[in-house]
């Protein structure tokens, strides 16, 4: 699978990521620095309005936002931080209360579970809008690309659409609790992964890098 998108002779809104809501407020930071360039000019050439936050500098998402995205990136080496913000958790939590679309990739993952372990083994309290607990204290690698389908409707498509993309992180997950699978995954030989991600409402996310349509 390449890491580039690829049109297959499609428009770009049958290949890429379509836009989560008409205005998305994405975290933008050295935390969560993994956000794919084509995938944001392809939302706003979609005509949707991003609207840049640090969770960092505690900052909430906009509450005109009817979406946010948090991308990938090392909130593992600012969770204390992190976890201290309490306008931008509040503001995650509320949003998430009104029913508003959030999902996290890869980093944005763990900022929405519960708990987030640094590699000295310290735990960070998360967001707690998924039940899912992630820890650096021993770091392992997931590393390869991925097709996964949708196991149900989200901003991200129709239940059955597959997308394109790859996973790439040292955390384990020490628990994916009750709840509701985002993606049925295989890897790029075709062998099943099972259920990958978590949904709850409003909420989802995965580690999983979504790069385009399959």
């Amino acid at each position: 699978l390449p890491l580039t998108p690829s049109r297959k002779g499609r428009g770009d809104s049958e290949v890429f990521i379509p836009p989560l809501g008409q205005r998305i407020a994405v975290a933008s930071d050295t935390a969560f620095a993994f956000a794919y360039p084509h995938l944001l000019a392809a939302w706003r050439e979609a005509g949707a309005e991003i609207l840049p936050f640090s969770p960092l500098a505690d900052e909430a998402p906009a509450p005109s936002a009817d979406a946010i995205y948090l991308p990938g990136g090392y909130p593992e080496l600012q969770a204390g931080r992190l976890a201290g913000n309490r306008r931008f958790l509040d503001g995650l939590r509320a949003a998430a209360g009104q029913g508003r679309a959030i999902y996290g990739e890869c980093g944005g993952y763990m900022v929405v579970g519960t708990g987030l372990t640094d590699a000295e083994g310290h735990r960070h309290a998360m967001a707690g809008l998924l039940p899912v607990e992630t820890s650096f204290a021993e770091r392992r690698l997931h590393l390869g690309y991925r097709r996964a389908a949708l196991a149900a409707a989200t901003p991200l498509g129709r239940a059955g659409t597959v997308w394109r993309g790859h996973e790439f992180h040292y955390a384990s997950i020490l628990s994916e609790g009750p709840g509701e699978a985002l993606f049925e995954a295989w890897d790029a030989e075709g062998t099943p992964l099972g259920a990958l991600g978590r949904r709850a409402g409003s909420v989802f996310g995965s580690f999983f890098h979504l790069i385009d349509r399959a």
